[in-house]
């Protein structure tokens, strides 16, 4: 009997979310905000939005793409807001460019806010099911579907492990580490997912039978060990910041100031590392148990003694998982080692003695793709309708699934209503930098965002995510008028009070002088602008509002603006002219699904990797691995021969050069 004559139940809407983490959740909202009928499945409704790692959000880069996707009208940034317990803006004796705020969350509180949003939003609907197929025109499955050998697949649904089947439009995977799930602790292996929860299966054959091939990767997370069992008075403590600053820009500023909760920080040591050293052939990632390829930036306690071997202590950092337990995380020390190694490795830290551990650090293993089956909008180029987001694509973090969630919800959406997809260039976004990476490079371990891999970083604030893409999210339909119509006020007010303070004249008076002396200033010998005196390191705009008679009464968020883009002003420009020349490369666009080998003068593997990565852009092909500056001359020349020869079709790529061809 075939699977069709069995009775089965079926349901339709507009779009199917497979997962419900941080990517899945910010699809699945996005879709439903935008009004599309919207079905979200989870192995667990008590595991939405589930911190299974560290119980933290932002941190270095990621503090940005907190800052954009609330920006483009995301969840992830209010959610912590009403549920951290601490909170810090990291690297604030450095330049504004990577400051950026980190907060420890409430585990609990943050997946239980998270779950009331999702289950109080029209248009979207939860179920505890396994998904376990896609179905496309290629299964006919459905009596109205037609294909063709060699014709485009395009989605129409998914069935789940029950057999029950929802046809849809379109379908965003979001499935984070569960796809064929294994956790490894030692010689004792568990295939399940995240915290015990069930593994995924099923879906990876389908996937595989739709054409569509996967890889392993493998993350890791350390202990949870009793509070109780731990001697602080061995630690340093570390506290939040005594003003906090929100991550939401609707965030009212007065309302996250709370009583927060303190981390510790204690080290390894050379006992710590003689016991790892001992044990390493019991581990599965130097015992060969583990196939897939961990994470650089996020390295295992193992992987640090091995390679980091002149160094003989690790940084510690013993973190709250929430206000109603007494669970403590071990940042810095995930492993896979066996239980009774890392009950002794453990016990060698300061205050930690005694500890007791409540769960232990494991290794996990999942299905993922290459993210190169991607167009940057994040939908296969294989199959038309079917989206991906966060882990899944090959990236690491809960920040990075997050984002890819928000954008591949929102492409669904504008794929079913017709409309452009959103895409962010590297010249925009930190959102923009981590999609191009995965869709242009050759990742060959979880891809993580850096501060150091966004070249026009200066420009990429977090302070300033509101400015560069609330906009955006106004035009997809995901921000307010409201919302929209105060940054619009914001960015005419930062104008303004630059225009004044620039033409504001200051004298070598004794009233100037002594607010200069008091900073350790050198004085003036004759008269300057406001302006020029901001730019000196040890002023800014608020130390000199003494001198400033005239100064208006202007919201923080504002002064804090005017400040960076006048102190800042040189370095800004220069990378403002960057961008420019940065631009005109992506905005010379590239046909799709277009036969590079028809191309003389590519050498034969950049037409092997254009052939395989269809870049939209001569920007995008630039940055492709095995694509040389020789390569994108002859791209250029082509696209200059196709003015001519096929201008019906260079027109339609590059509309704006047609525009200036009319004038």
């Amino acid at each position: 009997m075939s699977k069709k004559n069995i009775p089965y139940i079926e349901e339709t809407y507009d779009v199917v979310v497979v997962g419900a983490g941080h990517a899945g959740c910010e699809a699945a909202l996005a879709c439903a905000r935008l009004g599309l009928e919207t079905m979200m499945f989870t192995v667990s409704v008590d595991s939405i939005a589930l911190m299974p790692c560290n119980p933290n959000i932002g941190g270095s880069s990621k503090g940005h793409l907190v800052r954009e996707i609330d920006a483009l009208g995301g969840e992830m940034g209010k959610n912590i807001d009403k549920t951290f317990i601490q909170s810090k803006m990291l690297n604030k004796s450095k330049g504004p460019a990577v400051h950026s705020l980190r907060a420890q969350a409430d585990k609990a509180e943050y997946t239980k806010e998270m779950r009331k949003t999702l289950q109080n939003t029209d248009h979207l609907s939860i179920r505890q099911a396994e998904v376990a197929e896609i179905l496309t025109n290629k299964d006919q499955f459905f009596p109205e579907d037609e294909y063709h050998e060699g014709e485009e697949q395009k989605i129409t649904g998914v069935r789940t492990v029950s057999g029950g089947v929802y046809r849809c439009k379109a379908v965003v995977l979001c499935t984070g580490t569960y796809l064929r799930a294994r956790c490894l602790t030692g010689e004792m292996i568990t295939h399940t997912g995240p915290n015990g929860l069930s593994a995924a299966n099923h879906l990876t054959d389908s996937l595989v039978a739709h054409g569509i091939q996967t890889r392993r990767f493998k993350t890791g997370t350390p202990a949870r060990v009793d509070k109780r069992s731990l001697d602080f008075s061995k630690m340093e403590e570390q506290f939040g910041d005594e003003r906090v600053v929100p991550f939401s820009f609707t965030t009212n500023p007065e309302d996250v100031q709370i009583e927060q909760a303190s981390c510790w920080l204690t080290y390894t040591n050379e006992m710590t590392h003689e016991i790892i050293r001992n044990n390493l052939d019991r581990s599965p990632i130097y015992a060969g148990i583990i196939e897939g390829t961990g994470p650089r930036y996020c390295p295992s306690i193992e992987d640090k003694v091995v390679k980091f071997a002149d160094k003989n202590r690790h940084q510690i950092f013993i973190e709250p998982e929430g206000l109603s337990t007494n669970e403590m995380y071990v940042g810095g020390m995930s492993s896979s080692l066996p239980e009774d190694v890392q009950h002794e490795m453990y016990r060698t830290l300061p205050g930690l003695e005694h500890v007791k551990i409540v769960r232990n650090a494991y290794a996990i293993e999942y299905d993922c793709i290459d993210a190169n089956n991607l167009y940057a909008s994040l939908e296969f180029k294989a199959i038309k309708g079917l989206f991906s987001g966060g882990q899944f694509n090959g990236s690491s973090g809960y920040e990075e699934a997050a984002c890819q969630g928000l954008i591949a919800g929102i492409n669904a959406a504008m794929e079913i209503e017709g409309r452009d997809p959103l895409i962010l260039d590297r010249s925009e976004a930190y959102i923009g930098v981590l999609i191009d990476d995965l869709v242009t490079k050759k990742n060959r371990e979880p891809y993580r965002m850096m501060t150091s891999r966004a070249e026009y970083r200066l420009l990429l604030r977090q302070d300033n995510a509101d400015l560069r893409l609330t906009k955006k999210g106004y035009e997809i339909g995901l921000i307010s008028q409201e919302r929209y119509d105060w940054v619009c006020k914001k960015e005419e007010l930062i104008k303004k009070e630059i225009e004044r303070v620039n033409e504001v004249k200051l004298g070598a008076n004794a009233r100037v002088q002594n607010v200069l002396e008091q900073y350790g200033s050198i004085p003036l010998h004759t008269g300057t602008t406001l302006s020029d005196l901001i730019r000196r390191p040890e002023l800014d705009y608020d130390k000199l509002a003494e001198i400033d008679t005239d100064r208006p009464d202007l919201p923080a968020e504002v002064t804090e603006q005017v400040n960076i883009l006048i102190k800042y002003d040189g370095y800004i420009s220069r990378q403002i002219k960057q961008v420019e020349k940065f631009k005109k490369l992506e905005k010379k666009k590239l046909p799709e699904k277009f036969d590079y080998n028809e191309i003389s003068g590519l050498r034969i593997e950049a037409q092997q990797k254009l052939n395989e990565f269809q870049p939209l852009n001569i920007g995008q092909a630039s940055r492709i691995s095995g694509v040389t500056p020789a390569d994108i001359s002859v791209l250029l020349v082509y696209l200059e021969q196709l003015k001519y020869s096929n201008p019906d079709l260079f027109f339609k790529l590059n509309p704006d050069e047609h525009k200036e061809k009319q004038e």
